[in-house]
């Protein structure tokens, strides 16, 4: 288990569901895609709309494109998807 990021501030809070511990998948307000008060992130950072994230219930930290606003160019994207995760 990682410990939480220095950087991590309770203030940059995000809201996407975590890919380990999956907590949205049983909440309801996750669920209807409301901000619900038990199951935000930690948002350490932001590159346009790629978000840092970190689940403070489970520590895991990972990257969540959100598709909003100035996303990135298509050309990471393709890298991205060739490398494959990791």
């Amino acid at each position: 288990m990682l410990p939480i990021d220095p950087q991590a501030d309770i203030g940059r809070r995000a809201w996407a569901p975590c890919p380990t511990c999956r907590t949205h998948e049983t909440c309801d307000s996750c669920r209807d895609g409301r901000n619900c008060a038990d199951h935000w992130r930690y948002l350490l950072s932001n590159t346009g709309s790629l978000l840092h994230l970190q689940c403070p219930g489970c520590t895991d930290v990972w990257d969540h494109e959100t598709g909003f606003g100035a996303t990135r160019s298509g050309l990471g994207r393709l890298l991205r998807r060739a490398l494959g995760p990791g």
